[in-house]
């Protein structure tokens, strides 16, 4: 089980997601998250805030949520469940930035299940159909449902699967921070490291939250997103 999440969580994994930084361009730009000219030496500070304020009450709790959703409707053969939640996903993505990164980092990862499935050297849940599944969702396909079929398939247990989506989304953030700041990749690892807590604690609370306890409070990630799409000088996509 570890290997497979190791894998369906790796940042080498080849899905884009180093391309995005989901609104950090922008916050960095705006001087929202502090640049290397912060003279009180904490400059990791702004960029842990943000991350800690988005893993308790931001859109990653949603996506990490769609995400078990989509697992829990694959292991219960409800294929229509999971079309739906797809559709769900794509409605609450909050600018077109976001929702084109969801789905083409979906539609390449069921692209990537589906070849590794021809190549596996241990069995997966044999009582799912991969193929089917990835059909029934179709195209565009969000990530988060994407990530969860795989981990469902792959027979990852769903707390593990909840912390692997946060970490790699928490490690590709970092590494925009990384890139920006600039972070140095030591001072990157200690932050990663801080967030340990806050991962475990926000994967633990998505195991229990309803449906009807489906939102969020990211109206910053949203309006510097919209800001991105007309920013005069990006490095990143999103």
């Amino acid at each position: 089980m570890i290997l497979k999440l190791l894998q369906l969580s790796s940042s080498t994994l080849p899905l884009g997601a180093y391309s995005y930084s989901e609104g950090l361009e922008t916050a960095i730009d705006s001087d929202l998250i502090k640049h290397d000219t912060r003279t009180d030496g904490k400059r990791d500070r702004d960029l842990l805030e943000w991350l800690t304020q988005e893993l308790h009450y931001g859109a990653i709790r949603i996506e990490s949520a769609l995400m078990l959703r989509s697992y829990r409707c694959l292991i219960a053969g409800d294929l229509e469940g999971l079309r739906e939640w797809n559709q769900w996903g794509s409605a609450a993505k909050e600018t077109s930035e976001l929702r084109q990164q969801s789905w083409q980092m979906g539609n390449t990862l069921t692209r990537l299940l589906l070849e590794l499935d021809k190549v596996r050297s241990y069995p997966a849940n044999s009582n799912l159909d991969l193929a089917t599944a990835v059909k029934k969702v179709g195209k565009p396909c969000n990530y988060a449902i994407a990530f969860g079929i795989g981990a469902a398939y792959w027979q990852i247990e769903e707390y593990t699967a909840i912390l692997g989506y946060l970490h790699s989304w928490a490690t590709n953030l970092i590494n925009v921070g990384v890139k920006l700041i600039p972070l140095g990749q030591t001072k990157g690892q200690q932050l990663l490291w801080e967030l340990h807590p806050d991962i475990e604690s926000t994967a633990t609370a998505i195991l229990k939250l309803k449906d009807d306890d489906l939102y969020s409070c990211s109206w910053g990630l949203g309006l510097a997103s919209m800001m991105h799409e007309t920013q005069y000088s990006r490095l990143f996509r999103s």
